[in-house]
């Protein structure tokens, strides 16, 4: 079984483990740590949350949203929706659980939070919104208000 990467590179993430392959991974692993904050800051924000990746799409009536947010339970999510303006803030809380007798040997899983902002072309209305949460990924339906269309003056 290979994995692959998803990003720029086309390299294999898993590789059989061999004595001489060894080396190779501590340097492909020494490289992928330093530069973390160049691609953290790419999808990431200044103060250490990471910004969810989006699908939006526009029907007639509603905008729907979908948001990648995983390992994030349902009671961590937090959807604002204050005119145009949509507001997605969660956490993941993974508890490193240890076992008697057990060692950790490699541990990169650890709690990260989300944070996303963004405006939609028109206003949505809040009271019939939607939103669930499953297999990591967030379902957003945001009804479009229905506001009086712009009308003509008569210029007296």
């Amino acid at each position: 079984m290979n994995l692959i990467r998803r990003g720029s590179s086309a390299l294999p993430a898993y590789r059989p483990a061999s004595f001489e392959d060894q080396f190779g991974r501590m340097v492909e692993s020494m490289f992928e740590d330093f530069f973390a904050p160049l691609a953290q800051g790419r999808r990431g924000l200044g103060n250490g949350a990471m910004a969810p990746r989006l699908d939006v799409t526009e029907t007639e009536k509603t905008f729907e949203i979908q948001a990648e947010l995983p390992g994030v339970e349902k009671e961590d999510v937090k959807v604002s929706v204050d005119g145009q303006r949509v507001t997605i803030e969660a956490q993941c809380r993974r508890a490193n659980e240890r076992r008697e007798g057990e060692t950790v040997v490699y541990a990169e899983r650890t709690a990260s939070s989300f944070q996303r902002s963004f405006a939609l072309p028109t206003e949505v209305d809040d009271t019939t919104a939607q939103a669930r949460l499953e297999n990591g990924v967030l379902h957003l339906s945001l009804p479009k208000k229905q506001g009086t269309e712009a009308r003509r003056l008569t210029i007296q």
